[in-house]
């Protein structure tokens, strides 16, 4: 990569060369790294996927594949073997622990085609891989590139950062600083006792504890159903909740009774993965040949689940914009352009959000418990949130369907 900037004025020297034939390094192997490699050497280009770990994994147990990541795996040519996999939702539903009802939303209430899927995040690796090991792009393993400098990154005429949320090309390219929030989440796959078909389901204490259930459908095939369940945790309590984890076990099975079985079989805190958050968005997400995709350019928390559904769309879109010009920068542009109030929109909107469900406010919860769920009763704001939730907002006022979301590059 060194060799292709012009480090004084932050041009590509590819500038005018043919971009069917580009020599790509994508940093990272996960959900969106997948997904770039197999597009784009689809598209004829020379790739090479760099991953930190010494072998490809999936890291994390849950995720929501909303509308718009379905579209995207569409254009992957994965949605049929994604769905055979995970499980299918239509249904959010939120509720306080006194029993007052927060959400109700049906996706089938804006389309009867509407619908999300959740996943096991081994089952979507396991769909991507398949794809990427015949699409011809490589994987070298066991490399964590740290700069744009690395040996690994050498002649290429374009550098993917897909990276994830602790990106360490990130200040290359920005110089931004992340945020990170207070509250994380401890994450365990269980087997799916069927307490929430169809149904991604959440129980509320404030806004202090968020206990959810998410089911995932198989983790490969022939396997028996999984479920995601999470539990909202500050970070600096992470070590205490690990101490007392049978108390805890106890607590979250006294908040939602029907918990039990599953409960019972979650032996000690190993059984669960910790994550934490950051917030940070670039609009110029790129310097010279060196882009941020996914995470790496737009993390934020998980509120409204779009992380592995943006890192999708990133791949299709750039894809499109590689190949709707001879020229990096305006690919560059268009992608950005592209993706510009989609991404904006959730960013924003997920940190809003958080607020209101993973914070030590009073106020905020109470303002939830009051309205959110009386707000379904106008019809305007009920197909807005279902909009919202289902990845459609592109500004507060502005909404499109997933197809074009997904479609969305012009060379005009």
């Amino acid at each position: 990569m060194a060799r292709s900037v012009r480090r004084r004025h932050g041009h590509s020297e590819s500038r005018g060369r043919d971009l069917k034939r580009l020599r790509i390094a994508v940093v990272g192997a996960g959900v969106g790294g997948l997904a770039h490699g197999i597009l784009l050497s689809r598209l004829g280009h020379t790739v090479t996927v760099l991953e930190r770990f010494t072998e490809p994994r999936p890291l994390g147990s849950g995720l929501l594949i909303q509308p718009t990541g379905l579209a995207a795996m569409d254009r992957l040519g994965l949605r049929t073997a994604l769905e055979a996999l995970g499980h299918r939702i239509t249904y959010l539903h939120g509720m306080t622990a006194s029993g007052r009802t927060i959400f109700d939303l049906r996706y089938t209430d804006l389309a009867p085609d509407f619908y999300a899927v959740g996943i096991h995040r081994a089952a979507l690796h396991l769909v991507l891989w398949e794809a990427f090991q015949t699409c011809g792009a490589r994987l070298e393993l066991g490399h964590e590139v740290t700069s744009p400098t690395d040996p690994t990154l050498s002649g290429a005429d374009l550098v993917i950062d897909a990276s994830g949320a602790r990106s360490m090309l990130r200040p290359f390219v920005s110089g931004k600083r992340t945020s990170a929030f207070p509250f994380g989440a401890v994450w365990a796959s269980v087997p799916d006792i069927g307490i929430a078909n169809a149904t991604l389901a959440q129980r509320y204490v404030a806004a202090r504890i968020m206990l959810g259930y998410l089911p995932v459908g198989l983790r490969a095939p022939n396997e028996a159903p999984m479920a995601a369940i999470f539990w909202s945790l500050r970070a600096e309590n992470y070590p205490a909740w690990r101490n007392g984890f049978e108390a805890w076990r106890d607590g979250a099975r006294t908040l939602w009774p029907e918990l039990g079985p599953v409960m019972d079989a979650l032996h000690s805190a190993d059984d669960f993965t910790h994550a934490t958050y950051i917030h940070f968005i670039e609009s110029r997400p790129w310097r010279g040949n060196l882009l941020l995709t996914g995470d790496a350019a737009h993390a934020t928390s998980p509120q409204l689940g779009q992380g592995a559904n943006q890192a999708l769309i990133d791949a299709v879109v750039l894809a499109d914009a590689l190949s709707a010009t001879e020229d990096l920068p305006q690919a560059f542009q268009l992608y950005a352009k592209a993706r510009k109030n989609h991404v904006r929109f959730y960013q924003y909107a997920s940190l809003l959000m958080t607020a209101f469900f993973q914070s030590d406010s009073r106020t905020l919860p109470a303002l939830r418990d009051a309205f959110f769920h009386p707000m379904k009763r106008v019809p305007f704001l009920h197909r807005e949130m279902i909009r919202t939730l289902g990845g459609l907002k592109t500004g507060l006022f502005a909404s499109n369907t997933p197809n074009h979301i997904v479609n969305k590059v012009s060379p005009s």
